[in-house]
Parts: structure tokens; C-alpha cells; sequence
């Protein structure tokens, strides 16, 4: 394969400064080259990324680093290290390397950090499908920036978070990692935690950069088919707000092809559209083993060397986790096929980020004697967006449960599991399962334990497990829940690894039934006649319908998405009614895997309509969620005409007209009846969480820029065309309390780089 030498002349990265400039400049090419990967210094047989059991980085680590190193890949995130031991070893690594390499550079470190510091001990924090639930930026900026200030204190650089990936299958399993399947949904909420992890000096990464979660039938690192204009208007703009309003400072790629071109190797993508377009200045890394992929699993290079300059080519900066391909770089070079300014250019971008990260004047003398990666701080963060994210489903009354609710049977394989409660990237999931009788390392109580506390009497069986066929269990159970007042029946996931679980990276699914023989214990204990409120602990939606519609389905049923350490006391406050639940379903549940790919941004002809007998609307859509109380919205009020490049004002009333406290998620959403493409039948164009006392009322003002209401034209061009426009207000994206006409007037607007993205809230009260 011949691969055409690049002439990108001799300039380094715009804006670098001089001491970056001179540092570059010095440097030998095998200097420059060990700046450019990673080593994963305790990697083994363990699977905690794709394929890293074939791919073990092979040369010794004081060779590895006799010429410097640009990254340190998980010293705390891959096997249980005391924190404040593991510390002291980084302290002095770093000192070495000041000390006896030429230039005295550190290495960066990197860690994930998707539901917390992914390191014992540390605190782990609900999976971001609850962030989406919570529809709460704010409280998810204040963890962020509580994550980072532990990453921080333990000589951490780089956190691998978030994903800003928009849900479109729930069949694939890092739906547990994403945000929700609306992108304004998805780019708030992630800007917000890119905000609050950059705010305590630690680097968030964007993943997957782009397109990765459409990939074909919910399969990992299938191909993705999206075209130009989805790829614009659905996968794109969550980035583009992280790196134009949240200034994020690292990109890494997607392992994804789309439309025959892996994103590693586009250029259109990684330097055209992110740098040159949208003005990213930071590094962009690869995703674990990506570079060698494009000659191991796509094809698109015969040796690691063509793999590496295709790569460096197209905008990637860093090899991670290890050097698999790009010290074949310099072989490139001398054979005149690449030219040496390409790899400055990376070098420029990675030491500037170490510049950034005051890591090129360190001073590694003293490391931290003490470390608590689980405060108090921490865990009431926790407890907050637990509390904020659970679902109410459905309630037939039997929710909030009486003061004194008599025996509580806590039925099914997940009601006393603690790993039940945490996300495929926790550490507990990713890494202790590789360790069995390792302590956990933090406290967790799960739903028995919280309800045990709460209550007092409570008793509990397994029933099944998550997986299998074993119904040995069940009987018990039965009569278990039949001796009781009411059950708590608990079920849903388990998060793991390629196999490892039932949802997670590569535990992508070909059924959105609940697992085993979950489903068969729900009905059974239902059939007892014993009041029953299942719990869902779950990493993507299930197909529920004979769960929220059937007359003989549970009395109440509540979502949680892995809602972290302090989930089990969070639920048991709202299962008490010492809480009210307010968060809202930030995906559709859905009617059946043979529904899928299904989005609530789907045209008139992507929902159910008479020239097809298969009908995709979800059980409950986007948006839903009940509550303990109850809340009229009216009053809706918008400018009755604007330009079409005018940002535009629109108001709303809510009030509590319940008796307790309790919070409105509002939710105004677009339906365009005609344009030049076809649009959504309804899009989320802003939203604001409210909390209200009983009788309270605010007025909710949203200041809304054009972008909210553009679109890809038939040219490609993001437009915001003349027309009318019905706002309509309401507590789903399904349901209508009120609908307005906004008319835009004048010629079509085409966005501009400086135009707003975000909406601006204003809740008055009173």
C-alpha cells in the first residue's frame, strides 16, 4: 500500500508557546516519538479494554521511557492499589523522569472517570444514563468538579469522560455510558461535567468522537451508516457545544467506521470540522489499540507503520494506551514518506497540554500522606443525583409506602447486590471483578440494606439471577412475598465487560426482554396478590409494556439507571415518600427489540402510521415521569414573530398543585409542520428542572438562540429557514398542555461559528 507523503510545511500548532516551540525544537526524533504514546505499566491478562489481552505493549518499561513519555495509562484504574501507596510510586516516577531523561518532561496521567475516579477506594457516582435522567446540569457539574478534585489530589492529568454519544438503539451495551437520545440533552449535561472536571484542573476527553453509538443493529464497533445530515444534526452537536462553550481540552475517536471511512483515519473529522471549523486547540488521543486497528480490524494499512502515519495524518495526536504503532513513525520519516513537521505539529499539541497542566515546572517532592477519595462531600453529591434521577413508571398508589408498611420482602438478584447499583465503568465492575475477595474499598448499602434501615422489618430472597435458567429459586421467593405486607422486587442488569454481564462495553443485546428469568419472578410474586413495586436497576431500557400497561402488572414500577454508591438509601427515601421522584425517562422505553433503531426525533414516517402494521412507539416516551404530586403548566407565551437568525423569548407558568414539595422538569419542544427536509415530529428545544412547595408557582423564561430551531438544508448547510413553528409545552415529548405559533420571518439564516447554542433559563417565583 502506498501512502503519499504530506508536505504540511514547517509551522507547529498556532498559539503554542515559545518555551513549547524551543522544546520541540531541541528534541531528537525518538524524543519525539516517546512523547506521542502511552504505557499501561500494569497491564496483564485482565480484559478491561478491547482486545487487550492480544496487545500487551511488549517492550520493557525502562526502555520504554529512556527518551521521555508522553502518557502514564491507569496506575490507578487498572488492578486495587492503596491510593496514598500508589501515590508515593507516582511521585517518584515522576521525579525520575525529571531527573534521567534528557528534557525532564512528566508523563501525563490518564484515568477514567465515567461514574467517578475509576481507582479503589474512590467514590462512585450514578452512570450518566441517570445524569440524562436528572435533567440537572448543575448537580452534574458539582460532581465533576468533586471527581476531578480526586483525580487531582493523587497526581491525576487526564480524565476519559464524557461520552456524548446520542442513544439511538438501546440494544447496544454503552448505552450505560451515554447521556440520553436527544443531543441537547446529551450536550448540556456533558459541557456541564466538562466544566465542573476542568474547574479542579483535570483535562476531560470527549468520546467517542463521532458517530459511534449508531453503529449497525446496536453491535460494537459495527459500521455506522449515518448520513451527512444525521451525522450534522444529531451525532455532532453535543460535541461541538464541549469544545465551543465548554473549552474541553482532549478529543478521542471513535473506533467506529462510517459510511467505510473509520473515523481514525478521517481528516474531514478530526482536523477539518474539529480544529479548522469548530477551533479545537487541544490534543486529540486514540481510543485504546484504535491506531492499530485500522490496519488489524479495518483493513486500511498492510503494517503498523502505514496505520500509524494514517492516523497522525487525519489529526490524531496520541497513541493510547501503549506504543503498538506509532513509534513505527520513524521509519515513515526516513523513508521519506512522512514528513517530520507532522509529527512536531502532534508533539506541539501534547506538550502545550502538559504546559497547560503546570506539569513541565512540577515539583514531585512531596506526596500526599493522606487520601479520602470518598468524603462527605462525595457521597451527598451522590446521594443528590441518585435521588434526582429515579423514574417513577407507573403507581397504582401503593407508593410512597405507609409510615408503617408492615414486612417488606426485597425479591429478586438484585435487591441485595451492591454491584447491581454501579455502571460498567465503576471500578468495581471494571476491574474488581478480576479480583474476587477484594473488598469493595467504600460503603454501599444496597436496596435491603436501605430499606432494612428505613424500616426495620425486612426479609429478602434471591428468586433468580440476573442470568440463566435456573427457577430452583423461585417457589421460595413466592411464599416469601406471600407472608409480606408488600414487595420490593428488584431487578434489571449487571454491568461488566465483553461478555462479562449483561450490559456494558461488547455486551450488546439481541433482546430487550429483561434478562433470564427475571420477567417470570415479577409475575409470579405479582400474582401472589402481595402489593409489589419493582425496582429497575438497569444500564439501558427494557421493553416493558407487560410491566406499565397490563392490568396485573405491578403496582408501581421505578427506573434507576446504575445510581452508584449511595443508590440504595436514595431509593429507599423515595419509596418512603421522604422524596418525591422527579426524574424523566432521558430515552424512550421501547416496545420491542424489532423496534429498533427507534429515536423520538423520527419524521411522520418513522412512527406508527397506517401504511405499515408494525407500530414503534414506545411504552413510555422520551421526557416521562411521574410524580407524588402533580403540576399544571400553562400560560405558554412566545414572541409572536422574529427574523429567522434572532434568538426569541418564550414563557411558561408551573405550579405544584399537590400537596408536597416537589420538582417539574419543563419541557418545550418544536414541531415543524413543513420544511425543506423532513423534521421531527417533536424536539426538545429547552428544558429547566423546578422545584416547587406545595401551591408554589414560577413563571420559567427561556431565552432561545436560532440554533435551537436549525437544521441541515437539502445543501448541507445548517439553516434556520422562514415559516411557522408550533412550541408546545408539556411533561413528555409525547404529551401536549400547550401548544403556540412562532412565525420566523425574513430569508433563511445560516448559522455562523459565534451564534448561541444554549438556552438561557430564568425561574422566577411567586
Amino acid at each position: 500500500m502506498t501512502i503519499h507523503r504530506t508536505d504540511v510545511g514547517a509551522a507547529l500548532t498556532p498559539g503554542v508557546s515559545a518555551r513549547v516551540q524551543a522544546l520541540v525544537a531541541d528534541m531528537t526524533l525518538d524524543e519525539k516519538l516517546a512523547q506521542l504514546v502511552g504505557y499501561w505499566v500494569d497491564q496483564g491478562d485482565e480484559v478491561v479494554a478491547p482486545l487487550s489481552g492480544e496487545k500487551v505493549t511488549s517492550t520493557g518499561y525502562a526502555d520504554a521511557t529512556v527518551h521521555g513519555l508522553g502518557h502514564l495509562t491507569r496506575v490507578y484504574g487498572t488492578r486495587p492499589v492503596d491510593p496514598v501507596e500508589r501515590a508515593a510510586w507516582l511521585w517518584g516516577e515522576q521525579r525520575r523522569l525529571q531527573t534521567e531523561t534528557r528534557l525532564g518532561i512528566p508523563a501525563l496521567v490518564h484515568e477514567e472517570c465515567l461514574t467517578g475516579f475509576a481507582a479503589w477506594k474512590a467514590a462512585t457516582f450514578p452512570t450518566p444514563l441517570a445524569w440524562g435522567a436528572s435533567f440537572d446540569p448543575e448537580t452534574v457539574e458539582l460532581v465533576a468538579s468533586a471527581i476531578g478534585r480526586s483525580m487531582r489530589e493523587v497526581g491525576v492529568h487526564q480524565g476519559l469522560a464524557p461520552v456524548l454519544d446520542v442513544v439511538r438503539d438501546p440494544r447496544w451495551g454503552r448505552v450505560d455510558e451515554c447521556i440520553a437520545e436527544d443531543p441537547y440533552v446529551v450536550g448540556t449535561i456533558g459541557t456541564a461535567y466538562v466544566r465542573g472536571l476542568q474547574s479542579a484542573g483535570v483535562h476531560a476527553t470527549l468520546k467517542h468522537f463521532v458517530g459511534y453509538s449508531g453503529s449497525q443493529a446496536g453491535r460494537n464497533h459495527a459500521p455506522v451508516h449515518a448520513g451527512p445530515r444525521e451525522l450534522q444534526d444529531v451525532f455532532l452537536p453535543p460535541f461541538e457545544m464541549a469544545v465551543r462553550d465548554g473549552g474541553v481540552r482532549s478529543v478521542m475517536n471513535s473506533y467506529a467506521e462510517i459510511d467505510g471511512v473509520p473515523v481514525a483515519a478521517s481528516g474531514d473529522l478530526l482536523t477539518d470540522l474539529l480544529r479548522r471549523r469548530w477551533g479545537f486547540d487541544g490534543t486529540v488521543v486514540s481510543d485504546y489499540f484504535a491506531v492499530d486497528f485500522l490496519r488489524s480490524m479495518h483493513g486500511l494499512a498492510a503494517t503498523p507503520g502505514e496505520a500509524a502515519q494514517i492516523a497522525l495524518e487525519a489529526g490524531i495526536d496520541v497513541e493510547l494506551p501503549g506504543a503498538d504503532a506509532y513509534p513505527h513513525l520513524a521509519e515513515r520519516v526516513a523513508s521519506g514518506d512522512l514528513s517530520e513537521a507532522l509529527i512536531d505539529r502532534a508533539v506541539a499539541r501534547l506538550l502545550a497540554e502538559k504546559e497547560d497542566l503546570g506539569l513541565l515546572d512540577a515539583d514531585f517532592s512531596t506526596p500526599p500522606s493522606s487520601v479520602d477519595l470518598d468524603d462527605a462531600d462525595h457521597r451527598a453529591l451522590a446521594y443528590r443525583l441518585a435521588l434526582e434521577s429515579a423514574v417513577l413508571l407507573r403507581n397504582d398508589g401503593v407508593l410512597p409506602l405507609a409510615a408503617a408498611p408492615g414486612r417488606i420482602a426485597v425479591i429478586g438478584p438484585n435487591g441485595d447486590s451492591a454491584e447491581a447499583l454501579m455502571g460498567c465503568y465503576s471500578f468495581a465492575n471494571h476491574v474488581l471483578a478480576h479480583h474476587p475477595g477484594t473488598p469493595m474499598g467504600f460503603d454501599i448499602p444496597t436496596v435491603r440494606e436501605a430499606l432494612a434501615a428505613r424500616f426495620g422489618d425486612v426479609v429478602q430472597a434471591e428468586g433468580v439471577a440476573v442470568e440463566g435458567t435456573d427457577a430452583d429459586g423461585i417457589p421460595a421467593a413466592v411464599e416469601l412475598a406471600r407472608s409480606a405486607d408488600v414487595a420490593v422486587v428488584v431487578v434489571g442488569d449487571r454491568a461488566g465487560l465483553f461478555g462479562r454481564g449483561t450490559v456494558g462495553e461488547g455486551n450488546d443485546a439481541d433482546s430487550l426482554e429483561l434478562p433470564g428469568l427475571q420477567r417470570r419472578l415479577v409475575e409470579e410474586v405479582v400474582a401472589t396478590g402481595t402489593p409489589v413495586v419493582m425496582v429497575l436497576l438497569t444500564g439501558r431500557p427494557y421493553a416493558l409494556g407487560w410491566a406499565l400497561d397490563a392490568a396485573a402488572g405491578p403496582a408501581a414500577v421505578v427506573q434507576a439507571f446504575f445510581p452508584g454508591e449511595e443508590g440504595g438509601p436514595a431509593l429507599a427515601a423515595l419509596l418512603a415518600g421522604d422524596a418525591t421522584p422527579s426524574g424523566r425517562l432521558p430515552v424512550s422505553l421501547p416496545r420491542s427489540a424489532g423496534a429498533q433503531p427507534y429515536s423520538y426525533l423520527h419524521p411522520i414516517l418513522g412512527g406508527r402510521n397506517e401504511v405499515t402494521s408494525t407500530d414503534p412507539t414506545p411504552v413510555r416516551p422520551f421526557g416521562f415521569g411521574l410524580s407524588y404530586t402533580t403540576f399544571v403548566r400553562e400560560a405558554l407565551a412566545v414572541d409572536a414573530e422574529v427574523r429567522a437568525g434572532d434568538a426569541f423569548a418564550a414563557s411558561v407558568r408551573v405550579t405544584n398543585t399537590g400537596s408536597v414539595r416537589g420538582a417539574d422538569v419543563v419541557q418545550l419542544y418544536a414541531h415543524r409542520a413543513v420544511a425543506s427536509v423532513t423534521r421531527p415530529v417533536a424536539q426538545l428545544v429547552a428544558y429547566a428542572r423546578v422545584e416547587l412547595e406545595p401551591g408554589e408557582t414560577a413563571e420559567v423564561r427561556f431565552t432561545i438562540p436560532a440554533s435551537r430551531l436549525a437544521y441541515s438544508d437539502r445543501t448541507l448547510r445548517r439553516v434556520v429557514e422562514p415559516g411557522e413553528v408550533e412550541l408546545r409545552v408539556g411533561p413528555s415529548c409525547a404529551e401536549i398542555d400547550e401548544a403556540v405559533t412562532l412565525h420566523l420571518t425574513g430569508p433563511a439564516y445560516e448559522l455562523r461559528a459565534d451564534d448561541a447554542r444554549v438556552v438561557g433559563v430564568v425561574v422566577r417565583r411567586g
